[in-house]
């Protein structure tokens, strides 16, 4: 169990899944650059996370709900929480105060882009229900992604597997801030669509790179005698 000064941001788990080093670069080192796609990101977010809370039919939504999770070590907001009205012998409900019927919460992560599977959203999406779990002290089966540009959801279960990938996700996170290294830059296919590859260089600064030699030609001056 960690305790409350070790709580680490639910969203670093997306960053750790998708690349370690850009995990430690925006944790340990405090850099971040915004392209397009991430602006877009950050708008659908904080619509999602202006706290509010609204009833619709059968169902309650909550917007930007804290949650934490002290067996993870790990705290943030859901983007939305939908606490949905089921039958009274549901098992696996809560109640809430001053309602006779009984709730149960799908969350539901926010993100740009089409609809697509992305197993750091998922993990993401999962660390979230398993901090509610916690909170609640009730189960939760299910989640949604929402991708800002299909309009569209698509629905997670949060079975075993993936809730033992969460778990390691997590304690990866912490031995990677306890550490306080950034991991060394691999050049990937997907470097080419993260926001901060300009700060990472992973084409310039990969295990096989010589930081010197990078950095005498980046200050050489270039040959500019006329073609």
């Amino acid at each position: 169990m960690y305790s409350e000064d070790d709580l680490l941001p639910i969203s670093a788990l997306s960053h750790l899944v998708f690349c370690e080093r850009r995990a430690g670069l925006i944790l340990l080192e405090g850099l971040w650059d915004d392209n397009a796609f991430t602006a877009e990101g950050s708008l659908l977010h904080e619509q999602a996370h202006k706290p509010s809370a609204e009833s619709r039919d059968n169902c309650r939504i909550v917007k930007g709900l804290w949650l934490r999770s002290f067996e993870l070590g790990l705290c943030g907001r859901a983007d939305v929480v939908e606490f949905q009205q089921v039958p009274q012998e549901r098992t696996s409900t809560i109640s809430q105060e001053g309602a006779t019927s009984r709730w149960q919460p799908l969350l539901v992560e926010y993100k740009r882009g089409r609809l697509r599977r992305e197993m750091s959203f998922e993990v993401q999406l999962c660390a979230q229900a398993m901090c509610l779990e916690e909170m609640l002290g009730m189960k939760v089966t299910s989640g949604a992604v929402f991708y800002g540009k299909s309009r569209r959801r698509l629905e997670i279960a949060l079975d075993q597997e993936l809730r033992e990938e969460t778990r390691t996700a997590a304690e990866r996170l912490h031995v990677l801030v306890a550490s306080g290294r950034t991991p060394s830059a691999v050049f990937h296919r997907k470097c080419r669509f993260c926001s901060i590859r300009d700060l990472c260089l992973p084409t310039a600064m990969g295990p096989k790179k010589s930081v010197r030699r990078y950095l005498r030609q980046a200050t050489e001056p270039q040959d500019e005698t006329p073609a």
